[in-house]
């Protein structure tokens, strides 16, 4: 059964794009920091024809399909996570669906499955128009729809989790039929073939795209949602039911064709201010001051800690050269040769880091990439902030510093353009260097325990302080976040012999003792237990259990069972 099944998708989409086999199936089947399993194959339709015929042969042959765009994860959302399904599994890939159409004038984009934020960031720009999110707001060569499925927040202050209520989709009913749901707002005829047909051919009208009253197509109340700085409750999290709408938070329960969004206009000047401290108080003094009183807010508002700085500035530094270099257009490919290599020299027995110790070899001869002034604060200031300031938010911003800077603690830098783009482009190298350093440690490092932490909004002591039993465990505490939004990256490399699962429990009971929500922006991936109206969400997408099982830790198995 499953041998007619591999032929009948050769026979949708051609052999070439039809992978097998444990090194054939390496780069889709394994996430980017998380997640491996054994898959039947790994299926890369061109159209949008071919990734419903692939689906229908899927569903037909009761196989668990798990939708795939940019893998790029950081929870292993989007691969599958050891063993334990009763099922085959079919990756189907998205990426070759690219293509982006523009709706009322650039106002609004169409993106294919496949598509991503940069291609889209790139695509905006000469129209003075951006997308919901940006390099860096969640993962470099991140896909627009794995944003959408995950609610990824980004780092854009005033837009919040990426949301449309706009979007085309697959769908298994609770009798195991699949049906193609149209609510993208866009005629393109009754019956599934001829709107895949339209679409993938792009042969619609401005007569056809109607923009329904009430619809959303980006979360428009985030920008207030987020100044409530008595609220009791996080600004965003990955388990907020506000934001689960279809498509919006659907972790891959259903099988998402198409996304309509949003755009909205560049700030016509942009200022960087640095801010570094050595008392966190002075941080929170600062946000809540900006939230409540200014009249213009922030484009982006990203903490950093100095260990977070150090780790980016030296394990991320050839990533961060690569993107400085080539751009974020070239970062995909680079991770696509990377991940062929590292196979190579897996199946000749020689590890799965190899590359990652060449690499990081040959950065040592790399010039250094941080402005002098940058280095300086983080070797001054354990805590720093750096204010993305546009239009009447720059003046704003420089004469509430003014006022309060130099202080006993801290001090503030007006960047220059270079330091600006420097400061913003290693704090979203930190990630990468996060996985590079537990691939070149491998003898010291057991893995990386990493949480996606949402605090409540009225929360004051904000920066985690640790009781001295947990932290003798780690190797290295990375903190990093969104921090207008009270979003917290801490990420633990945690020391050879010590169980990762037991200790992300003890920090985990300290996070719900301080209200905190998590994942926050991420996908609850393999890594996080799945809250019960979360469930009841991806259950009522999904009565089957056809699409990503086991996601949030909920069943592997047919029927939920």
């Amino acid at each position: 059964m499953t041998g007619s099944l591999i032929q009948q998708l050769q026979d949708i989409v051609g052999r070439r794009y039809v992978h097998t086999g444990a090194r054939g199936t390496r780069r889709f089947r394994r996430g980017y920091r998380y997640g491996d399993g054994e898959i039947l194959a790994a299926v890369e339709p061109g159209t949008l024809v071919e990734q419903w015929r692939v689906l229908e042969a899927c569903v037909a042959a009761d196989v668990a399909i798990i939708f795939q765009a940019a893998n790029t994860g950081l929870t292993g959302g989007s691969t599958p996570f050891g063993d334990g399904y009763d099922r085959p599994i079919v990756i189907i890939s998205t990426l070759r669906n690219r293509r982006i159409d523009l709706l009322d004038h650039g106002r609004q984009v169409l993106c294919m499955p496949g598509a991503t934020l940069d291609q889209l960031e790139r695509m905006l720009k000469p129209l003075g128009r951006e997308p919901h999110s940006v390099i860096g707001s969640s993962c470099i060569g991140a896909s627009v729809t794995g944003g959408i499925c995950n609610n990824s927040g980004g780092s854009l202050v005033q837009r919040g989790p990426a949301y449309t209520q706009l979007s085309l989709f697959a769908q298994v009913d609770a009798q195991g039929r699949l049906h193609l749901v149209n609510h993208l707002g866009i005629r393109l005829g009754g019956q599934p073939l001829d709107i895949l047909t339209r679409l993938d051919a792009g042969s619609y009208t401005e007569a056809d795209v109607d923009f329904p009253q009430g619809a959303q197509a980006s979360d428009i109340e985030y920008k207030d949602h987020v100044r409530d700085i008595t609220a009791h409750t996080p600004a965003r999290f990955n388990a907020d039911p506000r934001r689960h709408y279809e498509a919006s938070g659907s972790a891959g329960k259903i099988g998402v064709f198409a996304v309509r969004l949003d755009t909205f206009a560049v700030a016509k000047e942009e200022k960087v201010f640095y801010i570094g401290t050595s008392d966190p108080a002075e941080l929170q003094a600062i946000r809540r001051h900006i939230l409540a009183n200014f009249k213009n807010l922030p484009i982006a508002g990203e903490y950093m800690h100095a260990d977070a700085f150090r780790a980016a500035q030296v394990w991320g530094k050839d990533l961060y050269l690569f993107i400085r270099t080539f751009g974020t257009v070239n970062v995909p490919r680079a991770f696509a040769a990377k991940s062929w290599f590292d196979g190579l020299t897996e199946r000749f027995g020689l590890g799965k880091a190899v590359s990652d110790h060449l690499l990081q070899f040959a950065s040592r001869f790399l010039p250094e990439q941080m402005p002098k002034r940058l280095i300086d604060c983080r070797d001054t200031y354990p805590h720093h902030l750096m204010i993305r300031a546009g239009d009447g938010c720059i003046s704003e911003t420089r004469d509430y510093l003014a006022s309060l800077f130099p202080s006993k603690a801290g001090n503030f830098i007006e960047c220059t353009e270079a330091e600006g783009k420097a400061a913003f482009l290693n704090r979203f190298t930190v990630g990468s260097a996060v996985v590079r350093y537990r691939a070149v440690h491998s003898r010291t490092v057991e893995d990386i325990v990493a949480l996606d932490v949402a605090l409540p909004r009225d929360t004051i002591d904000w920066f985690e302080t640790l009781p001295d039993e947990i932290s003798d465990k780690m190797a290295l505490k990375i903190y990093v976040g969104h921090f207008l939004c009270h979003v917290m990256h801490q990420e633990y490399l945690v020391k050879k012999g010590v169980d990762c699962e037991a200790l992300e429990h003890e920090i985990c009971a300290l996070l719900d003792a301080r209200g905190a929500e998590y994942p926050a922006e991420h996908n609850v991936g393999h890594l996080y237990e799945a809250k019960p109206a979360l469930q009841d969400f991806y259950r009522s997408l999904d009565p089957t259990n056809t699409f990503n099982p086991g996601i949030g830790k909920t069943s592997k198995c047919r029927h939920w069972h």
